[in-house]
């Protein structure tokens, strides 16, 4: 009886182990969820026939649709709940209203807007981050860059330097600065902090290959990511 007991204690104390080492390397195994109670819209720009910037065959939308993706689950997995506008290649419109009709793209487009602004006012986040890519005539220009809005939260100026911050030391190719600007329609009306980032140039070769690849994207999500992180660290400093 005795033997028996000994060894039933063996294996409790074998399983105990076991559980310890596979959880050791994962913090939250002690700590609470860096962003458990946080919420977050995450907006994949453009969609749908408004591909946004392009170069060839490689098209903004699809882009930053990866790259929102990838993102949501990294911060889903920091404990965020995390609000999508768009989770399809389609835009907003196709996705949460398709039996909408427009007289021309450019009412589509625009109610297209006002709906993501609608989709971000019920979800009452904590903060808001739409995901874009860059594309001008000039091929020597690089690097990611966020935005914020001069009129918007008070917060965005941390938020957007805590993510350009986070994506300068985790990517190691870009030397911007967060920067304010005044002509983003749902950062201005977003009534939480707020920021636009701008993940990279679709008119540079060798950031658009980089734009395209999957681990690529998944480097910039895990920054932005890190930076949302790094940004509540400082509320609570």
């Amino acid at each position: 009886m005795r033997r028996w007991l000994a060894l039933i204690v063996i294996l409790f104390a074998c399983m105990i182990i076991v559980v310890y080492e596979t959880s050791a390397s994962d913090r939250r195994f002690f700590l609470p969820e860096p962003l458990g109670g946080v919420k977050i819209v995450l907006d994949a720009g453009h969609g749908g026939i408004d591909g946004g910037a392009s170069k060839g065959e490689v098209i903004e939308k699809d882009i930053t649709l990866e790259i929102t993706k990838k993102l949501a689950r990294q911060l889903k997995r920091l404990g965020a709940e995390v609000t999508l506008t768009r989770s399809t290649e389609g835009d907003v419109i196709s996705e949460h209203a398709p039996s909408e009709e427009f007289a021309s793209l450019r009412e589509r487009k625009k109610q297209d807007i006002f709906l993501r602004q609608s989709i971000l006012k019920d979800a009452k986040p904590d903060l808001f981050i739409t995901v874009h890519a860059n594309a001008i005539p000039n091929s020597k220009w690089r690097g990611a860059q966020v935005f914020y809005h001069k009129q918007g939260d008070p917060q965005s100026e941390l938020l957007a330097k805590s993510v350009q911050q986070a994506i300068r030391d985790d990517l190691e190719n870009t030397d911007r600065e967060a920067l304010a600007i005044e002509r983003i329609y749902l950062l201005k009306k977003a009534e939480v902090p707020a920021v636009l980032v701008e993940t990279g140039f679709l008119s540079n070769d060798e950031e658009r290959e980089l734009l395209m690849d999957s681990t690529y994207q998944e480097k910039m999500a895990n920054a932005i990511a890190r930076g949302v992180e790094d940004y509540f660290d400082q509320q609570f400093e």
